[in-house]
């Protein structure tokens, strides 16, 4: 006799209100629903060096270079890497040249931030 296995495998599942699936196309628009637009007082940048102990050199929209470091309540949910798109929040007076990360974008997102023209002055190579 031959003994027959089941393999599942789990992905997340998109779901409206009405319970139904989403297809992949409506995926992508739930994703982008939600999308952090910078405030009056922030900014996009993009990672360009990690410096360690979660600082980094952030190039940022108003062409500044920015010494960014990743708040103590974000230290181990946000993972970001070189290239990476962020939402960056300036000291002011405290420091002209540093900053605190306040969000990382995903790829879905970046693209709908350059298509509706907020990433005018950055330049993205690997997305």
């Amino acid at each position: 006799s031959v003994c027959g296995f089941l393999i599942m495998t789990f992905q997340k599942v998109f779901r409206d209100k009405g319970g139904n699936i989403l297809t992949e196309q409506e995926k992508e628009q739930f994703e982008i629903r939600r999308i952090k637009l910078p405030k009056a007082d922030e900014t996009i940048g993009i990672l360009d060096q990690r410096l360690g102990g979660s600082r980094m050199k952030v190039r940022c929209m108003n062409g500044k270079t920015l010494i960014c470091r990743v708040p103590g309540r974000l230290k181990r949910k946000l993972w970001v890497r070189e290239g990476d798109v962020l939402l960056i929040k300036p000291w002011g007076e405290l420091g002209e040249d540093k900053g605190d990360v306040v969000f990382k974008y995903k790829p879905t997102q970046i693209g709908w931030l350059r298509k509706n023209g907020h990433m005018k002055n950055l330049e993205v190579d690997e997305f």
